[in-house]
C-alpha cells in the first residue's frame, strides 16, 4: 500500500467513524475505498468490520451523557444485537464468496434507499409522535426485539446503514428522545461489530494494514460525529454516502 492509498484508507476511516455516530451507513465511506485498493470483497468487508470498532467505541463514549438510565433497555436489546451479529458473521463465513459478490450490490443500494428516505422516515415518526403523544413504548416489546436482531444478523453479514436500520425501528417503536435513541443505536452496533470481529479473528482473511488505518481514521471520526456532527448539514452527509456508494455498486458489477 503505498502512502496515498494509506492516506486514503486513513481518511475514509474518519469519514465512516464521523458518520456512523451521526446516523449509520460509514461502511459505505471505507469499503468502496478497500475494493478500489483491489482487496477481494470479503476481505474489504472483514477488515472494514474489525477496523470500524474502535470508532464504535469512541463513539459510545462521545454519548455517554445520553446513555444514563438506559441499562436495561441496553442489556435486553444488547443480547438481540449479540445473537443477529453473531449469525451475519457465521453466515459470511460459512456462504461462498460467490454468494457475498452476487448479494453484495443489493444490499448497498438498499442501504442506499434507506439513507435517503432516512429523513422522510424520520419526519414521519416525528409527526406521529406530535399527532397522538405515543410513537412506541418505553421499551419496543417483542416486535422491536425481533427487528434489532435482523438488524444484527445483516449487520453482521455486510454492516452498511445498520445504523439508519436500528434508528428507523426505535425511533417508530419507543418513546424517547431522538438524542438518547442514537445513543442506543450507537452501543448496539458496537455490539454488533464487535462480535463479528472477535468472530473473523479466527476465521476470515484480513488485510491488517487496512484494519490499522481505519481503526486510527474512524476512533478520530467517531470524537467529531460526537461533537461536531450534529452541526454537518445532513444533505451533504447524504449526497456524499450516496456517491460512494453507487462508485461501489458500479465498480462491483464491472469486475
Amino acid at each position: 500500500m503505498s502512502v496515498w492509498e494509506a492516506l486514503a484508507v486513513l481518511l475514509a476511516g474518519v469519514g465512516a467513524g464521523t458518520i456512523n455516530t451521526v446516523v449509520g451507513s460509514g461502511t459505505l465511506i471505507t469499503f468502496p475505498v478497500l475494493l478500489a485498493l483491489g482487496l477481494p470483497p470479503v476481505t474489504a468487508n472483514v477488515s472494514n468490520t474489525l477496523g470500524l470498532v474502535p470508532g464504535s467505541i469512541s463513539g459510545v463514549i462521545g454519548y455517554r451523557r445520553e446513555l444514563e438510565g438506559q441499562r436495561h433497555r441496553l442489556i435486553r436489546l444488547g443480547t438481540a444485537s449479540l445473537i443477529g451479529g453473531l449469525t451475519g458473521a457465521y453466515l459470511l463465513t460459512k456462504l461462498p464468496s460467490e454468494a457475498f459478490d452476487a448479494i453484495v450490490p443489493a444490499l448497498i443500494l438498499c442501504a442506499l434507499v434507506l439513507v435517503v428516505i432516512q429523513p422522510r422516515v424520520s419526519r414521519a415518526v416525528a409527526a406521529r409522535r406530535s399527532r397522538g403523544g405515543g410513537g412506541g413504548s418505553t421499551e419496543g416489546g417483542p416486535l422491536l426485539f425481533a427487528g434489532v436482531l435482523l438488524a444484527g444478523v445483516y449487520g453482521g453479514y455486510f454492516g452498511a446503514a445498520q445504523g439508519v436500520l436500528l434508528l428507523a425501528l426505535m425511533g417508530m417503536l419507543l418513546q424517547d428522545d431522538m438524542q438518547r435513541i442514537n445513543a442506543t443505536k450507537n452501543v448496539l452496533a458496537l455490539i454488533v461489530n464487535g462480535v463479528a470481529a472477535v468472530f473473523f479473528l479466527f476465521v476470515a482473511p484480513i488485510d491488517w494494514t487496512a484494519v490499522l488505518l481505519i481503526a486510527a481514521g474512524s476512533v478520530v471520526g467517531g470524537q467529531i460525529g460526537a461533537k461536531v456532527g450534529r452541526r454537518l448539514p445532513p444533505p451533504v452527509l447524504r449526497a456524499v454516502i450516496v456517491v460512494v456508494g453507487l462508485a461501489a455498486v458500479t465498480r462491483l458489477l464491472l469486475t
